[in-house]
């Protein structure tokens, strides 16, 4: 199974395995890491699953959709790396993906 090591903002690290084709959301609200609201469920409706994730795996988590371009738009310290972790699936190629959360999801 892929893994992905979120990083809190103050620096702990949880390293969770998750089946391929659950979201970076639904991996962390599952597995109860802290920083992750994920408030609409994974319907990117909201902000609340901001991450930043690495430079080194941006380009294999895919372009923001037009939607998520306009929700990051909105979040409090949106980056060039930012993303919804709802939109982001994992795969096998994903494995080891690294992202970091955010001082806070509003």
């Amino acid at each position: 199974m892929p893994t992905i090591n979120f990083i809190e903002f103050g620096g702990r690290e949880h390293r969770i395995e998750v089946p391929a084709g659950t979201s970076v959301m639904r991996a962390a609200v599952d597995n109860r890491v802290p920083g992750i609201d994920g408030d609409c469920g994974g319907e990117c409706a909201c902000a609340t699953c901001h991450v930043y994730v690495d430079q080194a795996w941006l380009p294999k988590t895919g372009e923001r959709t037009e939607s998520e371009e306009e929700l990051l738009a909105f979040a409090s310290g949106s980056e060039p790396n930012s993303r919804l972790a709802c939109q982001i699936q994992m795969t096998d190629a994903l494995d080891g993906l690294q992202v970091r959360l955010p001082e806070g999801q509003h």
